[in-house]
């Protein structure tokens, strides 16, 4: 088993934005049993280390592919692609005013009701963005994708946030 820098090659499963968590799951199980510590117990210490740096690519590669917004960093990384304008400060006014709304109304939350249903709000915007995100890779439309990326995180931030509303409660 060669160390493989492609984590899609690594788990066999299609480039795609898109992933079948169940196989990704268990083709993770699988490798991770290959290389156990306990298969290498008396084998010569290269293969032994090689043996833990298989398994430790295997735990980042599983990691990054079943998170949505590191597989969608991981896939632009992959694509050798990040937008000319990464580095530029490029303002949506609309997404912006919706930020400012959305924490205002979470700093409002004062019961548990409010906050399933900011949640349930929060958790429909991330699928919206997800499928967006989606037809953008599918699409090759990295730069948009590169910004879809960028609202995904803010949601994935609010949405912690609001977990800790939650624990205040």
């Amino acid at each position: 088993m060669s160390l493989t820098t492609n984590y899609f090659e690594l788990f066999n499963l299609p480039i795609d934005f898109e992933v079948d968590l169940r196989a990704l799951s268990g083709r993770y199980h699988k490798l991770q049993q290959a290389v156990h510590p306990d298969n290498y117990a008396s084998a010569p210490e290269r293969e032994r280390r090689l043996a833990v740096q298989k398994a430790a690519q295997i735990n980042e590669a599983f990691q990054t592919l079943k998170n949505p917004l590191k597989r969608a960093h991981y896939f632009l990384e992959l694509h050798h692609t990040l937008p000319e304008s990464a580095n530029q400060h490029i303002l949506d006014n609309a997404f912006l005013m919706q930020q400012m709304e959305l924490r205002e109304t979470l700093a409002e939350i004062n019961d548990t009701e409010s906050l399933n249903d900011f949640l349930a709000q929060l958790t429909q915007s991330q699928q919206n963005i997800m499928t967006t995100l989606s037809q953008q890779f599918e699409a090759q439309n990295y730069e948009s994708a590169y910004y879809s990326i960028n609202k995904l995180h803010f949601f994935e931030k609010l949405y912690e946030e609001a977990m800790n509303v939650e624990e205040k409660l």
